[in-house]
């Protein structure tokens, strides 16, 4: 690898999800060890060299550098609700011990009405006191969003935001103006050429970062101080080891008005360390993640061997 001087170990990972999350069933990725420790390179598939860069930077920082000193010991979370039916919504929300809900709407093939049954299921869930925000990955044009965000909002009690409902900044600029619901984004910011310049003042209130989209937690800090608005830290969906970056991040931030979205390792059947970053009581320590249980998690060899190939042209380039 061209810029992979200082690693000295490469793992590839890959577990299987208890239910369909962002279209997959199977999560997998590279954890590589430097003398800072384990970071992680995942980049979903649909990402090409030039953007899985960033991702490719982030765990080098993690087993390279290492993170940005901690502001406080734990990071509130909030749980992450998949396109469930209502039943199980409830009883994942029940069992996680979080005050504060993320709920996937907007999943191809389902109806608008399945997602306010899971938002009402969320929020009897929760009680009144709990705070629900939804995530609709960019799937509406500004009509529907307005005739949805008001339904859901009715159905939630209240929403705390919306995560990217739109997917172009103009059309959450619109949405803003017609609805008084938060907006946050997330893809806006994320997949742009450059997050640090990617003008938001009319698009967004809340400003999600991911650690590995963005290049690593110093780069993330920066984006959060270039745009001046609340953040809150979300996962890309990273076994224990990415997340540990992500906790690093909300960390480190001067303020964290928000429950992040860093308890996805609940989404996995296993996890690549006997120790995974789960919440207790609705947070997460800040800590090192050590892989232990790599020999058991290893992925098949034609999936290593596409991971291997990939890490060696993103590296390279």
């Amino acid at each position: 690898m061209a810029d992979g001087a200082g690693i000295d170990a490469v793992s590839v990972y890959s577990v299987p999800l208890r239910t369909r999350f962002r279209g997959i069933d199977v999560r997998d990725g590279v954890l590589v060890r430097g003398p800072a420790g384990w970071g992680e390179f995942s980049p979903f598939w649909d990402y090409d060299v030039a953007e899985s860069r960033r991702w490719w930077a982030a765990a080098r920082e993690a087993a390279l550098e290492g993170w940005p000193p901690p502001v406080r010991a734990t990071v509130p979370v909030n749980v992450t609700v998949p396109a469930v039916g209502p039943e199980r919504a409830h009883a994942i929300v029940a069992a996680s011990g979080c005050r504060t809900a993320k709920v996937k709407v907007a999943e191809p093939g389902q109806a608008a009405a399945e997602d306010l049954a899971r938002v009402e299921a969320v929020r009897a869930a929760l009680g009144p006191a709990g705070a629900v925000r939804i995530d609709a990955n960019a799937a509406w044009d500004v009509d529907t969003a307005v005739a949805r965000l008001r339904e859901l909002d009715a159905a939630a009690g209240g929403l705390e935001y919306a995560e990217q409902p739109c997917a172009t900044l103009p059309e959450l600029a619109a949405l803003r103006r017609r609805l008084d619901v938060r907006i946050a984004v997330d893809e806006g910011v994320r997949r742009s050429a450059d997050p640090l310049r990617v003008d938001l003042r009319a698009a967004a209130d809340v400003v999600v970062l991911k650690v590995q989209p963005l290049g690593g937690v110093r780069a993330a800090l920066r984006v959060a101080e270039a745009h001046g608005l609340p953040c809150v830290v979300s996962s890309a969906l990273e076994s224990s080891v990415g997340i540990a970056a992500g906790v690093a991040l909300a960390a480190a931030l001067p303020d964290l008005p928000f429950a992040c979205g860093l308890a996805t390792v609940a989404l996995f059947t296993g996890d690549v360390t006997a120790d995974p970053l789960l919440p207790v009581a609705g947070e997460l320590p800040v800590r090192a993640v050590v892989p232990d249980r790599l020999a058991e998690l290893a992925a098949p060899a034609d999936v290593d061997a596409r991971w291997r190939a990939r890490l060696a042209e993103v590296a390279a380039a």
